[in-house]
C-alpha cells in the first residue's frame, strides 16, 4: 500500500477514538484556567508533553505551586508506559533513521501504540510508518485543537462556577477503563493509597509517590500474579 493510502488506513482506524478524546482535551485546557495558570501554559503543556493523564498532573500540581523538579519527575514517572511501548514498537520501525524517530517518539500515545501495533500483527498490507502517522498526527491533531477550545471556554466560565473538579473526575475517567486485571487494580489501589495517605506532604510529593507507587505494585503484580486464564480469554490481560 502507498504513503497515500496508508496514512488514510490510519486516519480510519483511529477515527472512533477521536471523540473519546475530545472532553480530555477540553478539560486539559479548562483545568488550567480552574488552577488559575497562565492560559498559554496549557497550550505549551500540550505541545512539548502531549500526554494527558500527565498533563493534567503537571496542572494540579502547578495549580498547587509544587516544586518544579516535583513535577518533571511525576510527569517522566507516568509516562514511563512509553519506554515499554517503545521497545514493543521498535521491531516494527526498526529501519528508521534517528532523524525520522524523533517524530515517532514524539507522538507516541496508548491509542497509536496499540492500534498501529494490532495492525501490524494482523496485516502487512500498509506502510508501517505512515499508517502510524496517520495514526498518531489524528490524535495529535485532534488533541491540540481540543485543548485550545478548553481554554477558552474555560475562560468564558463566570468565576463562580467551580472547574477545579475537573481534574479529579477526569482522572477517574481514566483509571476506570484501564483497570482491566488484578495487576492494574493493585497498582491502581496502592498508588491512590499513597497520594491519598501522603496528601499533606510537602512539595506536593504525595502524587509523585503515588506514581511511583502504582508503578512498582503493578509491575511487582504482574511478576508474581501474573494474568489468569480467564483474564486472558475475556480480552482483559
Amino acid at each position: 500500500m502507498d504513503r497515500r493510502r496508508s496514512v488514510l488506513a490510519g486516519v480510519r482506524d483511529v477515527a472512533p477514538f477521536l471523540l473519546g478524546i475530545v472532553p480530555f482535551g477540553l478539560i486539559a485546557g479548562a483545568a488550567v484556567v480552574a488552577a488559575d495558570l497562565p492560559p498559554e501554559l496549557a497550550v505549551g503543556l500540550s505541545v512539548l508533553v502531549f500526554a494527558g493523564a500527565s498533563q493534567l498532573a503537571a496542572i494540579d500540581l502547578l495549580g498547587a505551586d509544587a516544586n518544579a523538579a516535583v513535577v518533571v519527575l511525576t510527569v517522566l514517572v507516568i509516562n514511563l508506559r512509553m519506554m515499554m511501548y517503545s521497545a514493543s514498537l521498535a521491531p516494527y520501525l526498526d529501519r528508521l533513521s534517528l532523524r525520522e524517530r524523533v517524530p515517532v517518539a514524539y507522538l507516541l500515545t496508548d491509542q497509536a501504540f496499540a492500534l498501529s501495533v494490532t495492525r501490524f500483527e494482523e496485516s502487512a498490507d500498509v506502510t508501517r510508518t505512515w499508517y502510524y502517522l496517520g495514526v498518531a498526527l489524528s490524535l495529535w491533531t485532534v488533541w491540540q485543537v481540543c485543548t485550545v477550545v478548553g481554554v477558552a471556554v474555560g475562560t468564558s466560565v463566570p468565576e463562580d462556577v467551580p472547574l477545579t473538579f475537573a481534574v479529579p473526575l477526569t482522572f477517574l475517567a481514566l483509571l476506570v477503563p484501564a483497570v482491566k486485571n488484578r495487576a492494574s487494580a493493585g497498582a491502581a489501589l496502592v498508588g491512590g493509597g499513597v497520594a491519598l495517605a501522603l496528601v499533606t506532604a510537602p512539595f506536593n510529593l504525595g502524587l509523585l509517590a503515588g506514581a511511583l507507587a502504582g508503578v512498582v505494585a503493578g509491575l511487582v503484580a504482574e511478576r508474581f500474579v501474573g494474568v489468569t486464564p480467564t483474564e486472558a480469554e475475556d480480552g482483559r490481560a
